[in-house]
């Protein structure tokens, strides 16, 4: 499509005479999103947001909403499936930990800065929906697996096709929402996190238990390829709207200015120490309540499922009004709000994997994961309030990289391989109980660099 034609399309949703009429300073504003407020944020008048109508913007976050949603049940119906898999291909808990965590990180973790970069150029729409195609399609064939390695080579292609996701979409989303709605926003956006948990673990426990774990991979992947086309003709690229190209630095200036903001880099930091506990203890659970309290997959699934939607997406939705309310008096509320939230998820995890009474881990698991979701929108929004808009995705999706190199590659790895080796000197299922509690420790210090990021927010903020 040409860039006239795909303004033509769009001209329903933005003021009369915006795309007909030469760029001037106001529009050029709008695409350059120069942030310029007395308190870092960018002017609403002035930015793309207003293009649309609310019910577009509305519409629009709402499919994004569902792709993110795709995204996490992909990726945490894997934790489902563990047992299974075990049994079947004769698999340890250390490869277990790679085929949940660092076969799906190999390619995620490296196409999401080049990804990032093409995003910052180019038509995010359409990058979005293409990753979301392909994502979906390798999720399907995890369903004909005939072997141990061939799933774990079909994951890394999940892995790819996920890499093209989170960033380009939460820039979009910066772009359909102006500064002062921007943390409700994320926060709506986060909910495909709870989701994406509910339908992956407690659909894909059903699923499993009912028809095998090859058949909850193909409806989660035929659910996929189902939303890329409603996606494609729904989104919108808001650089389309004005004819001038989207301003972007060269890569080595953004390494620089985003490495020598202290609130990025602790935030980069105390994000790849969570991230580690959110990919690494999260996702063996089920197999936790399978092995420790003798509960059956399907059960175990529906409780790890229901606590995660229900506590994650009120815990989101919470934060999402809070964070907007608490960071427009003072910025450091950005830092202060997760830092207090992992700290305090750190004790509620620990707790949940170490009561004998399956009915008081229950409770425990509810709480943590209402504090995990609320952790979730100002540590975004951190982000791109320091960031700068010309180096939006890049900046996500660096944060993203660190966060999953360190988190999502190594921390399931961290969990089985510490599994097995406890298990060999104090036998048992106990082995896992003990691993999990000993890598959710890492919350703590990652609690500990979101205070210390507070502190520095306020004079690294955009001007």
């Amino acid at each position: 499509m040409s860039r006239a034609s795909s303004r033509g399309g769009l001209a329903a949703d933005q003021p009369i005479g915006t795309v007909q009429s030469p760029p001037v300073a106001g529009a050029d504003a709008a695409v350059a999103r120069t942030e310029g407020s007395a308190d870092g944020e960018t002017d609403d008048a002035a930015h793309p947001s207003t293009a649309y109508s609310p019910a577009r913007r509305a519409l629009m976050l709402l499919i994004l909403l569902l792709v993110s949603t795709s995204s996490y049940l992909d990726r945490s119906m894997i934790g489902v499936a563990l047992e299974p898999i075990k049994k079947e291909f004769g698999a340890t808990d250390s490869m277990l930990g790679i085929l949940s965590g660092a076969s799906f990180a190999v390619l995620y973790v490296t196409l999401g800065l080049p990804v990032a970069r093409w995003a910052d150029r180019s038509d995010r729409k359409l990058i979005v929906t293409g990753a979301l195609t392909v994502w979906s399609a390798m999720t399907t064939l995890c369903g004909f697996a005939t072997s141990f390695w061939q799933l774990a080579l079909f994951r890394i292609g999940v892995g790819a096709g996920e890499a093209g996701a989170m960033a380009p979409a939460q820039s979009l989303l910066a772009d359909y929402f102006p500064p002062s709605q921007r943390a409700k926003a994320i926060a709506i956006f986060m909910v495909s996190m709870t989701l994406g948990n509910l339908f992956g673990i407690a659909g894909g426990a059903w699923v499993t238990q009912n028809f095998g774990w090859r058949a909850m991979f193909v409806a989660g992947g035929l659910a996929g390829l189902l939303l890329a086309p409603l996606a494609f003709g729904i989104l919108s690229e808001p650089r389309t709207l004005a004819a001038v190209p989207p301003a972007v630095e060269p890569f080595w200036a953004t390494v620089r200015a985003l490495g020598g903001k202290p609130s990025y880099v602790r935030t980069v930091a105390a994000m790849a120490l969570f991230f580690g506990v959110a990919f690494g203890p999260m996702t063996f659970l089920v197999s936790f309540m399978n092995r420790i309290h003798g509960i059956s997959i399907g059960e175990a699934g529906a409780i790890a499922g229901l606590c995660t939607a229900v506590g994650g997406l009120s815990g989101n939705l919470v934060s999402g009004v809070l964070t907007d309310r608490l960071s427009k008096r003072d910025p450091r509320w950005l830092g202060w709000i997760p830092a207090a939230g992992l700290i305090l998820i750190a004790g509620l995890l620990q707790a949940s994997v170490l009561v004998p009474s399956p009915r008081v881990m229950i409770v425990l698991l509810f709480c943590g994961s209402f504090v995990v979701g609320a952790a979730y929108p100002p540590m975004y929004a951190l982000l791109h309030a320091v960031c700068g808009s010309s180096r939006r995705v890049t900046a996500v999706a660096a944060a993203l990289f660190v966060a999953n190199l360190v988190g999502l590659a190594l921390g399931p790895v961290a969990v089985g391989v510490l599994s097995d080796q406890l298990a060999n000197h104090i036998g048992g299922a106990s082995g896992l109980r003990y691993a999990l509690a000993a890598v959710t420790a890492a919350l703590y210090p990652a609690g500990f660099l979101f205070a210390s990021a507070a502190a520095k927010v306020s004079a690294d903020l955009e001007r």
